[in-house]
């Protein structure tokens, strides 16, 4: 009897093959999501089609997809660093926090709650994005250290490390930098340390500029150095890389200071460009989504830009969708939910081949018979 899933000779690893399991889990998800919508009154065409015309229907809302999609880039981007390293470091979310803490910190440069002296106009971008970089670096830098140097388990040493960095912006905005008044917040950064929109009538800020030239950087230092290509084989097999005479600590260190850096550059876009003051709650567990959003391009930094441009048009749009058709809020969750379920399982199909009744058989199975 033939089976119904049987095992491919050799996985799909084309492009094609990846675009199209993306899509069927894509087409999956919203026709399952859909079905959910009935019970509601909802009609799922037209909430769909709020959907898509609120993330995507105007320049103005893609340019607020696109500043979702601007930090999940960069964490992804981290996530992919570090992870191709063989480290399972996920304490983005902190690195997220101090980035952004450390931009608000020089953005409110000559105040009590920040730098203190005054920077000038020519040395505020170069000084801002540094010393966010090296916040984040650093803070990830520790946990990489017990890691390499002394056998940490990283997983639950980051992930511990994401609640300190969430205690010390409390204390922060609760503290030293607190702006006067009863919310635990600093005060609003000045006009001129934001960044600034792309064009007239688009949301979308230059922090899109600063993730896609860290998504060329990444891409160049994987395919194209040799620090890259060491990084990748120390991360999938440290025993025969230090053989072959590869810096095994080093480049993993490296990693882990790169992706620190990248998440906390997330953090200043976000404080830069949207908040424009540092409060409780600001990163909104985008440290964790970027590292779906890295699943979901498989480790690929070039379609880490797609992939967070969907899951920030998702974050958009379903909000609308949720406000026009009067449709509860966890119906929303599902679809985001399923989408990314749905395209992580998709990928049953590039190892297996489903086999429908009356079709044409494999030639594995006609080699079996044979035998």
């Amino acid at each position: 009897m033939k089976k119904l899933l049987e095992r491919r000779l050799a996985p799909a690893e084309s492009s094609g093959a990846l675009v199209l399991t993306s899509f069927c889990g894509i087409l999956a998800a919203f026709i399952i999501a859909g079905l959910l919508f009935i019970p509601f009154g909802g009609n799922p065409l037209s909430a769909y089609g709020f959907l898509f015309d609120a993330a995507f229907g105007s320049l103005r809302s893609f340019g607020l997809s696109l500043v979702q999609s601007t930090p999940l880039m960069l964490i992804a981007l981290a996530t992919i660093v570090v992870w191709r390293a063989g480290l399972g470091y996920i304490g983005f979310e902190g690195c997220f926090l101090l980035g952004a803490a450390a931009a608000s910190w020089i953005a409110l440069s000559g105040t009590p709650q920040g730098f203190p002296w005054a920077i000038p106009a020519l040395l505020y971008w170069p000084m801002v994005l540094i010393t966010a970089f090296l916040a984040g670096a650093i803070w990830a830098g520790w946990v990489g250290a017990l890691r390499v140097k002394f056998g940490g388990n990283d997983v639950l040493i980051s992930l511990m490390a994401n609640y300190v960095a969430l205690f010390m912006v409390q204390y922060l905005v609760s503290g030293p930098m607190r702006a006067p008044g009863d919310l635990p917040q600093t005060p609003r950064l000045p006009v001129e340390s934001w960044l600034p929109f792309v064009m007239n009538g688009m949301r979308a800020h230059w922090g899109i500029a600063i993730a896609l030239v860290a998504t060329l950087f990444v891409f160049w230092l994987m395919r194209a150095t040799p620090a890259g290509f060491e990084i990748k084989i120390a991360g999938l097999n440290p025993r025969a890389a230090r053989y072959s005479g590869v810096d095994v600590n080093r480049r993993q260190m490296g990693a882990v200071l790169l992706g620190g850096g990248l998440a906390a550059l997330a953090g200043l876009c976000a404080v830069l460009g949207v908040q424009h003051r540092l409060m409780e709650g600001i990163s909104g567990g985008v440290g964790f989504i970027g590292v779906v959003v890295a699943l979901l391009a498989r480790l690929n930094p070039l379609l880490v830009i797609p992939t967070a441009i969907l899951y920030g048009g998702l974050e958009v749009g379903g909000s609308a969708m949720q406000r026009q058709t009067g449709l509860p809020t966890s119906v929303v969750l599902i679809l985001q939910s399923l989408v990314v379920l749905l395209i992580l399982a998709g990928d049953l199909l590039r190892y297996y081949r489903i086999n429908l009744p009356g079709g044409r058989k494999s030639r594995s199975h006609l080699a079996e018979e044979h035998s």
